[in-house]
């Protein structure tokens, strides 16, 4: 089976279905029995829920136009803003129909190759948008620390015993921003230090007898890396200012769209609080085994964020939020994907 088969192979209509039925079974249970109803109809509306439901709706706009435009920048604006549009839309597409530990980086290296760029150019360009996700993690997650503490950081007493080993929240949090640490500091190494280094890694993995029938691509996959790493090298401080500046707002939006589900509801009393949360909550988020961290979501957000929704709307609202930051790239990705099909296939 070709790469082209493979992916598509990927996007059935099995695997769309299954982030669906496993989102819908954890939506009715969440409202069913999670959710005080007479508390929602005792809610008093107001223009400021409205609004604040509406500037929801603008951040998860801002994320992906902040998310096109990073992709073009550092493509030095060889895909054009359509041409963006989709790219992001099948790569957000990709993550939320496959597990959160795998991600959609296999299908985005494809989609960027059928975009034009080369093979090497398009392994570069998703390994350094990882970078700055991580590095982004990585300068914030101190930053809120240092302002908030860990008292109220981490709020679930959770904890299980493995091993003798007492594995809790905070101790996977620690976990998870050290893999994050170590995973930028690869990635900057191979791609901005020592990217002939990578490429001979690539030479050396692929000489195995398994994997020797791809060694001539791995060969011009690593000359691209080095090629693309050399012009990335040479890139003005501008350009980094620009790629970590749409990293930060598409991040920031994506995280606020929370704090504004919740000011539309109750009062915040504090919003870094939340934010800081939404941090700790990411971590548990990546290693979800479920399609986009579909159930994980939901529940992670109940246990992280209840104590600050009105008494027995958790459920309700960890619902709004994922219909909010979720469905819609199913949907979007479903319409994008076979007119992007007929596209690269001519």
């Amino acid at each position: 089976m070709n790469k082209s088969n493979k992916v598509k192979a990927l996007f059935t209509l099995k695997k769309v279905a299954i982030p669906i039925v496993i989102g819908l079974g954890v939506a009715v249970y969440l409202l069913y029995a999670n959710t005080n109803w007479e508390a929602f109809n005792n809610l008093e509306w107001s223009w400021k829920g409205l609004i604040c439901l509406g500037i929801v709706l603008l951040l998860m706009m801002v994320r992906d136009v902040a998310y096109m435009y990073r992709i073009r920048v550092l493509t030095s604006n060889q895909l054009s803003w359509r041409n963006s549009f989709d790219v992001i839309m099948l790569w957000e597409f990709a993550s939320a129909i496959t597990p959160s530990v795998v991600g959609g980086t296999g299908v985005a290296l494809y989609i960027l190759n059928k975009e034009g760029l080369s093979s090497g150019k398009s392994t570069t360009l998703v390994m350094v948008t990882a970078l700055l996700d991580e590095l982004f993690y990585v300068v914030t997650v101190p930053i809120v620390v240092l302002f908030l503490g860990t008292e109220f950081l981490f709020p679930i007493v959770l904890q299980k015993e493995i091993f003798g080993m007492t594995f809790s929240v905070k101790w996977i949090f620690v976990l998870g921003y050290g893999f994050t640490l170590l995973l930028s500091m690869i990635i900057s190494y191979g791609v901005f230090i020592n990217p002939k280094g990578f490429k001979n890694l690539l030479l050396v993995i692929f000489k195995n007898k398994l994997l020797s029938r791809w060694l001539h691509k791995m060969e011009k996959v690593g000359d691209d890396i080095v090629t693309t790493s050399q012009a990335l090298k040479s890139k003005p401080i501008l350009f980094w200012i620009k790629a970590f500046g749409a990293t930060l707002l598409s991040w920031t939006a994506r995280f606020w769209v929370i704090n504004f589900i919740l000011l539309a509801f109750t009062p915040v009393g504090n919003h870094l609080l939340v934010y800081g949360r939404q941090l700790v909550m990411w971590v548990i988020m990546l290693v979800s085994p479920t399609p986009g961290g579909t159930g994980i979501a939901e529940f992670a957000f109940q246990g992280f964020l209840a104590d600050f929704t009105p008494i027995g709307l958790a459920g309700l609202l960890a619902v709004l939020w994922r219909l909010i930051s979720y469905y819609p790239y199913l949907v979007i990705g479903a319409i994008v994907l076979p007119k992007w099909f007929r596209k690269v296939s001519i």
